[in-house]
């Protein structure tokens, strides 16, 4: 009787792993301090999303402000090259809590990789009325369908909203979290580089 094959995927998340964070680059470009809050210091993702609408709408911020630190940004430095790395070595893909109408001028130089993310509602004026989730807990629930299609996983991400994504994969790698995130889950192995966590990758399986 033949062994049964399974295939590997890897799941990656997007901002802090592939692209700088950028409700941070709109704290930057703004000054609004309240921006600065991230996924890596908000667990409950619905909390920091309704955080950030009430900022916007306080300060009448519109999608074409996050459009403009979009245009400004730039993959992480070996982002591309990471991706490059990997295509020929196993299927990926992106799982992101960010927002389709936000993220997808930074696809182009990262190859066009594919992503899962959600969506955000435009109202009248450009203003950013709220914001649909493609699915709750999209990261965790993609993992299983993908394990329940013989896919062996491995995710690497760098916040809270990253944790289900980890923990129901095969191998879960952390990528340049804080040293909160890192002492309260020890159990991840934590990379700083793109080499190391394509090291990390190899030692799950991939070559």
């Amino acid at each position: 009787m033949h062994k049964k094959q399974e295939n590997t995927l890897v799941c990656l998340d997007l901002e802090g792993v592939l692209i700088p964070e950028i409700w941070l680059g709109l704290a930057k470009k703004t000054g609004i301090e309240e921006l600065k809050l991230t996924t890596r210091d908000i667990v409950d993702y619905d909390q920091l999303m309704q955080h950030r609408l009430q900022v916007l709408d306080k300060h009448h911020l519109t999608i074409q402000h996050l459009h403009q630190v979009v245009a400004q940004m730039q993959p992480l430095e070996g982002a591309y090259e990471f991706l490059e790395w990997l295509r020929p070595r196993t299927e990926f893909i992106i799982l992101s809590d960010t927002f389709r109408e936000i993220v997808m001028p930074l696809m182009k130089p990262l190859g066009y990789p594919t992503i899962f993310c959600h969506r955000l509602l435009i109202g009248e004026n450009d203003q950013i009325e709220g914001y649909q989730l493609r699915q709750t807990d999209q990261k965790r629930k993609a993992v299983f369908a993908f394990q329940s299609l013989n896919y062996r996983i491995i995710a690497a991400g760098d916040s809270y909203n990253d944790l289900t994504m980890l923990q129901s994969a095969e191998q879960g790698i952390f990528f340049r979290p804080t040293e909160k995130i890192i002492q309260e889950y020890p159990d991840f192995p934590v990379t700083h580089t793109y080499a190391a966590l394509q090291a990390e990758i190899q030692k799950a399986g991939v070559y």
